[in-house]
């Protein structure tokens, strides 16, 4: 019983080491290729009409780094993600978190 206490708390405190390396928003800006200026144009491109919320996130698809646009456009509001790294539009579907 000890033994195997002794050989899973090694990895229980890994787990704990990995959780806490969540990278911040700093450290994501520094991985993009280009800036939220430069992807919030290419997101407008796609869809005219007002940013309500951008964030940089990972996420799966693309190079897994991707800015991510919430755009009030008439009525609807979509959500826009732009690669961080190579600026290729990646997602323009209307928002399902849209309360009206």
């Amino acid at each position: 019983m000890r033994k195997s206490i002794v050989l899973t708390l090694p990895f229980a405190l890994c787990g704990l080491v990995f959780a806490a390396q969540a990278e911040t928003p700093a450290q994501l800006a520094a991985q993009a290729k280009i800036s939220m200026t430069q992807a919030r144009k290419i997101a407008l491109q796609a869809v005219p009409g007002q940013v309500v919320k951008q964030e940089l996130e990972k996420e799966a698809g693309g190079s897994g780094l991707r800015y991510s646009f919430d755009i009030k456009s008439g009525k609807d509001t979509r959500e826009v993600g732009v690669d961080a790294k190579t600026g290729k539009l990646l997602e323009n579907s209307l928002d399902n978190n849209d309360a009206d």
